[in-house]
């Protein structure tokens, strides 16, 4: 879901950067994609998170997604033209995300599945094009933070099959996402760092059902 007025405006402000620059110190305190890294942030916005991200990672590249055209336009205004050598803007959609299976070292999402109408699929796909051992960088909100009586009125949300700390949790298990590391506030939400399992054998389609993942090559699964 696309964000209305008040949404760009709380996400496209100096505050909101100072808050994603103390988000992303926090993510760099455990072990991070290395300087060959291929990594992804789905939601991008204007970009002030993908010139971050850049900065404090230095990945080889960086792909910055988001679901607006408005905001890629930005960001091509945003980013310099020489972090614009390192960072590819898309517009795309979480729930289907451009790339192949286990194709990226890390994705970042600040904020950006409890947009989702099928989150749950929006999870699954960020899972499919993890490499294993990759890893997933996150913030999330819950429903009590953005569905209150003041934000409701102000702030566009799904408001039909929302997650809480319970279920966000059973779906990144569901799709072989382990903690690494993680900080929550009950009625607030979460930040986390999880990794995809190495042994993973098993995946979610983005309808949200298991399906057998491909053993990799030169191995055999035993039946």
């Amino acid at each position: 879901m696309k964000l209305n007025w008040a949404e760009r405006w709380a996400v496209n402000n100096p505050v909101r950067v100072m808050v994603q620059s103390q988000l992303i110190r926090w993510m760099n305190k455990v072990r991070v994609p290395g300087p060959e890294a291929v990594v992804l942030e789905v939601g991008c916005g204007r970009g002030a998170g993908a010139d971050l991200l850049l900065k404090r990672f230095q990945p080889r590249t960086l792909h910055a997604l988001d679901l607006d055209l408005k905001m890629i336009q930005q960001a091509k205004k945003y980013l310099s033209p020489v972090q614009r050598k390192k960072i590819f803007l898309c517009v795309g959609d979480v729930e289907h995300l451009p790339y192949g299976d286990h194709a990226l070292d890390a994705v970042f999402s600040f904020g950006v599945l409890h947009h989702a109408l099928n989150w749950r699929g929006g999870l699954a796909e960020i899972a499919r094009v993890l490499k294993r051992g990759g890893m997933y960088f996150f913030e999330e909100l819950y429903p009590s933070f953005y569905q209150n009586f003041v934000t409701k009125h102000v702030f566009l949300h799904p408001e039909q099959d929302r997650f809480v700390s319970r279920e966000f949790k059973e779906a990144l298990a569901k799709v072989n996402l382990a903690p690494l590391r993680c900080l929550e506030r009950e009625r607030v939400g979460i930040l986390g760092i999880y990794i995809k399992k190495m042994n993973s054998l098993t995946s979610l389609n983005r309808e949200g059902h298991q399906t057998p993942e491909p053993a990799d090559k030169g191995h055999q699964r035993n039946e």
